[in-house]
């Protein structure tokens, strides 16, 4: 199974959106440099699907890629559907699959303007197993 990448996001702090850039480092043990998100933890790098992102957009939410705090939005692939463990590869880079959803501790302004929210459900964290650049139009492969 594969997809691609559409969008690599960071930011600077945590809680807020991420702006899209041409492409981002991912460290191995570490996720992306630069990225509020990356250190020693499980949730290294999270990727959120365009097809998750489309459906807040037919509510009337006028949001794009980083909007929801992914690192990398996806295209083809059913994250949510995939296992805990699953291993991703983006070109040289491997990352392990480490948590399905989040809990919301606190309310985003997303789900204030649309009564939900998609990344709790539909967003998926990983770890970097190996690090590499991951820009976007990169082939994202699910191994088995």
């Amino acid at each position: 199974m594969s997809g691609e990448i559409i969008a690599v996001c960071i930011s600077a702090a945590k809680g807020e959106r991420k702006t899209p850039v041409d492409k981002v480092l991912l460290r191995e043990n570490h996720g992306i440099v630069g990225d509020a998100h990356a250190g020693d933890w499980h949730r290294q790098v999270s990727l959120l699907a365009k097809e998750s992102i489309d459906k807040m957009r037919k509510l009337g939410l006028d949001v794009d890629n980083g909007d929801f705090a992914e690192n990398l939005t996806t295209a083809g692939v059913n994250l949510p559907a995939l296992a805990i463990g699953t291993r991703l590869k983006i070109g040289e880079t491997l990352l392990e699959v480490t948590q399905i959803g989040k809990e919301c501790h606190t309310r985003c302004a997303i789900y204030y303007q649309a009564g939900d929210c998609v990344m709790p459900k539909e967003g998926i964290f990983a770890r970097v197993l190996n690090g590499g650049e991951v820009s976007p139009g990169n082939e994202l492969q699910v191994l088995a």
